[in-house]
């Protein structure tokens, strides 16, 4: 429940919220450009502040339940203000106000991702539980997904009337309140069972310390990074592809139908490849090899002069990708164990704050420039686009996120802690103990 209510807030505002800015509320591409790369200087700040406040937090209901029961509602009246926009502002208030509000919402969303990524680890030791729950949380941010790409856009016309603004603004609301929800549902019917070692006061840099000699966390914080820049530049990119490349926004909702039952089925199929390999940074490279060759493959074809090869290659490489994002995930908990065998030192949420900053900065690079290259090539909102504009669409969809996939899928390749030499790290720290 955790992860549809994550993925009703920030995968909303990763696929609509860029398209809202430049056609809705009237911000150029270089301003929202700007506004992403400045967010990540903001997040490397927050993001291991956050993480270090969760590992110290102490209450009867543990340490990272209670951020998702006080940070949830706030987030969640940010979000519905970031889509709240005036349309007599001038340029210049507008760029102030996008500015706040995201920069707002980004906060809220750390306190609550943060502690909500590290639970798993402080529910269970155990490998195989630890995998299928992370199984569990991808199966149910597909289903999510899959659910906002279908109904967003006849939602944002229904419920607007004609007035866009006022589709995206009733739609923040909905989803506000359904991304608060699941996160106080969460928060009640979780446990965190894992003892905790006390902790003395340990310095930042010492923290650092242990994050650098942890070698495959290091994989796990590159893969996220791969990660964040290929899926939020293809998914800020792909309303724009629809819209102007192919020519109607409306085949989103058809390819997003497409692609749930794969993306279910993908997602489901992790632990089948995890028994077969016994390392699930191994099975996540497999994934991301296959995602990369699916994507490359679908430039050849369009929806309108392929459709049945157009979705079903879509369907292919949403499987893929879906299995590759249960895996990404199931590897961080594990990593924590890793460090502390290694260091002596255990600090869940200093690490997952690394991850979540990592996949930002991701984020943040994919989309930025995209914005920034296609303000370059001369993209003007509503209109016909010039032959380079609808290029740069087409290939940030295709061939540039397809590369990206290959050259994750090596890096994950060269993860080494299987189930084996894990399960042995954990009866060794138990023994320390």
């Amino acid at each position: 429940m955790g992860d549809v209510g994550c993925n009703f807030s920030w995968m909303f505002v990763g696929n609509f919220l860029m398209i809202f800015y430049t056609d809705v509320f009237g911000i150029s591409m270089s301003a929202v450009a700007g506004l992403m790369l400045f967010s990540r200087f903001w997040d490397a700040i927050n993001d291991p502040v956050i993480g270090s406040l969760t590992d110290k937090t102490k209450s009867r209901w543990g340490r990272y339940r209670p951020w998702l029961l006080i940070a949830a509602p706030l987030t969640a009246i940010v979000l519905m203000l970031t889509f709240w926009a005036h349309p007599d502002w001038s340029p210049t208030a507008k760029i102030v106000y996008m500015a706040v509000t995201y920069c707002i919402l980004v906060l809220g969303y750390t306190c609550v991702n943060i502690p909500y990524g590290t639970l798993c680890g402080a529910m269970t030791q155990n490998i195989e539980e630890r995998a299928k729950i992370n199984t569990f949380r991808s199966v149910a941010a597909m289903i999510a997904i899959g659910v906002i790409n279908i109904i967003t856009v006849p939602l944002i016309s229904k419920l607007g009337a004609g007035d866009e603004k006022r589709g995206y603004l009733l739609i923040a609301v909905i989803y506000g309140c359904i991304f608060a929800a699941c996160h106080i549902f969460c928060f009640s019917k979780t446990k965190e069972v894992v003892k905790i070692p006390e902790k003395q006061k340990v310095s930042l840099k010492s923290q650092l310390k242990a994050v650098m000699v942890n070698k495959p966390y290091i994989l796990a914080l590159i893969g996220q990074l791969l990660f964040g820049f290929t899926l939020y530049g293809r998914n800020a990119d792909a309303l724009y592809y629809f819209t102007y490349v192919e020519g109607n926004k409306a085949f989103f909702t058809t390819y997003s139908m497409c692609i749930i039952i794969p993306s279910i089925i993908g997602a489901a199929c992790f632990p089948l490849l995890f028994k077969w390999t016994n390392n699930k940074g191994r099975a996540a490279s497999i994934f991301a090899l296959l995602t990369g060759i699916s994507m490359l493959s679908l430039y050849l074809f369009s929806v309108r002069t392929s459709p049945a090869l157009f979705y079903g290659i879509s369907g292919l490489t949403q499987f893929f990708f879906s299995g590759f994002n249960t895996a990404i995930y199931a590897i961080i908990p594990d990593c924590v164990e890793y460090g502390e065998w290694k260091t002596g030192l255990r600090n869940d949420g200093f690490q997952y704050a690394f991850i979540s900053l990592g996949n930002k900065i991701g984020m943040a690079l994919g989309t930025s420039l995209l914005a920034l290259v296609l303000g370059a090539v001369g993209y003007a909102a509503n209109q016909q686009q010039n032959e380079a504009v609808l290029a740069v669409m087409k290939h940030s969809f295709t061939t540039i996120p397809g590369v990206l996939w290959v050259v994750t899928g090596i890096v994950l390749f060269f993860y080494r802690l299987n189930k084996k030499r894990y399960n042995q790290i954990v009866t060794e720290i138990q023994e320390r103990g």
